[in-house]
């Protein structure tokens, strides 16, 4: 947050017409700047903003107002520490009123409800400051409690100097007593550290922010054996060199993607939170960006967001396509002896097979779905489009799969296994949470399993034999569990 007229640019925002909503973004209202990361709490999910206030979402989905921080500032960050929630913030600084002296400060909270009878906010405790004089502007704060070792740090800092990192105490937020700061980059700001396999990895924001659609922040990385560092990024830059790695960058009508933040939803699952500088498809309004993470040859990167269209399915086990157990329907063909070609004669294209040429031949009624060999037939052609109105999960909304051209639509069975109904009734059996691995793969999950009162969180579409697709628990480590998505 370095841009001098940032006050005058939420002026702004604040009076820009409301448009469609961008399947980049979150659905709701979800206006929110330089969120902190992602929190759950009770059930329901919070981030919090610049100058008080934030999100709350039931499902991960849908995102309203109602978050509660006091202190105003900016740029905040949250983390659950065993049973309390850690807050820090920016009270000052960014150029906010023309300076550089901030000041990054930690408060307590058990609950993030602001309707719990516990919910309530400690006093602050300043844990780092800037004069605004030396070589860094202490705002932007995030925290990293190291798996590893157990201690607590805070990264802050901007554009206005070096980027640095200083220790807390877990128990009391309080910083380390004789505590020195360390530098550990520059040419970036809104940093979190991650830790994953051996590796810390230091996430900044770089580029320009504050500017609308004009805003050019991305979002970089490097890593380093050591949470201190030195963090280099896949050719060896020091990040206090200005190095760093794309993780994420404008795309998909919204621009400026920033202040990183990682949520790991399962084994194998895991989303990563932002904000948009600039959404096209909403008046230019800064928002809440929610992406699969993915990790490529050890390095972050956002995957993409499901986009409405005609897949196959396609199984990581065997590379088959989900389809309907219907007919084999030969397509007709003038075959020419390959000895034979002349080479005079300019040979034509063959039409795709087409739905009314076969769907005559299918049963009435519900039909069995397996896998095959994806061979361009109308039964292997799945339309995946949003259930509008019926909410979602963290990150999407809940999608039917139906046979393009068609409303036949892919049901859980009372056996679990998987068949396709003449029709979408809306039923929880009919709604399919569709999640991008951190391997680039997705897990496809029902909404609920036949016989279950509570919402399926272990039960995916899994490949049992190559051509028997069923419902069985989720396991990462298992290529059954795993489908490609592919438009061809």
């Amino acid at each position: 947050m370095k841009n001098k007229n940032i006050i005058r640019q939420w002026l702004l925002l604040a009076f820009l017409p409301l448009s469609c909503i961008n399947s980049a973004a979150q659905t709701g209202t979800p206006y929110i700047h330089d969120p902190s990361t992602i929190a759950e709490c009770d059930g329901k999910y919070y981030t919090f903003g610049t100058g008080g206030g934030g999100l709350i979402s039931e499902d991960g989905w849908t995102w309203h107002k109602g978050a509660v921080r006091p202190g105003g500032g900016a740029a905040p960050e949250v983390m659950k520490i065993g049973d309390k929630y850690l807050v820090v913030y920016g009270a000052t600084g960014g150029g906010l009123a023309g300076g550089h002296n901030g000041r990054i400060l930690t408060m307590w909270n058990k609950t993030l409800d602001p309707e719990s009878p516990d919910f309530k906010f400690s006093s602050p405790i300043e844990v780092a400051s800037s004069d605004g004089q030396e070589d860094c502007d202490a705002i932007d704060p995030g925290l990293f409690l190291d798996p590893v070792t157990g201690r607590l740090w805070v990264s802050y800092g901007t554009y206005w100097g070096n980027i640095r990192l200083v220790e807390l105490d877990p128990k009391t937020g309080e910083r380390v007593k004789g505590n020195r700061p360390v530098d550990i980059a520059i040419d970036c700001e809104a940093t979190d550290i991650i830790y994953r396999d051996g590796w810390y990895y230091l996430l900044g924001t770089h580029g320009t922010c504050c500017d609308g659609v004009n805003s050019t922040y991305n979002i970089v990385v490097g890593r380093s054996r050591s949470v201190t560092g030195p963090y280099r990024d896949n050719v060896g830059r020091d990040m206090l060199q200005g190095g760093g790695r794309m993780v994420i960058a404008a795309g998909d009508r919204v621009v400026g993607p920033g202040h990183f933040g990682r949520f790991i939803v399962d084994d194998g699952v895991e989303v990563m939170s932002c904000h948009y500088e600039a959404d096209f498809d909403q008046g230019g309004r800064s928002v809440l960006g929610i992406r699969p993470l993915l990790w490529k040859n050890g390095w972050p990167v956002a995957g993409e967001r499901l986009k409405e269209g005609i897949y196959s399915i396609e199984s990581e086990r065997r590379g088959y396509a989900l389809q309907l157990a219907v007919d084999f329907v030969r397509i007709p063909q003038i075959r020419e002896f390959w000895m034979n070609y002349d080479p005079n004669v300019k040979p034509g294209p063959i039409a795709d097979q087409q739905l009314k040429d076969v769907a005559g031949s299918w049963p009435k009624g519900d039909i069995t779905v397996e896998c095959n060999d994806y061979m361009f037939r109308p039964n292997q052609k799945w339309n995946i489009t949003r259930a509008e109105g019926t909410g979602g999960y963290l990150g999407n909304p809940y999608y039917k799969i139906q046979i393009a051209g068609t409303d036949r639509t892919l049901t859980v069975g009372d056996d679990l296994g998987l068949k396709a109904t003449e029709s979408f009734s809306g039923s929880d059996y009919q709604l399919w949470r569709i999640e991008q691995l951190t391997d680039g793969t997705y897990r496809i999950m029902p909404k609920r399993l036949p016989g279950h009162k509570e919402a399926n969180t272990s039960y995916v579409l899994f490949s049992i034999g190559d051509c028997t697709p069923v419902l069985a628990r989720y396991d990462f480590s298992s290529d059954n569990s795993k489908w490609n998505l592919r438009q061809h």
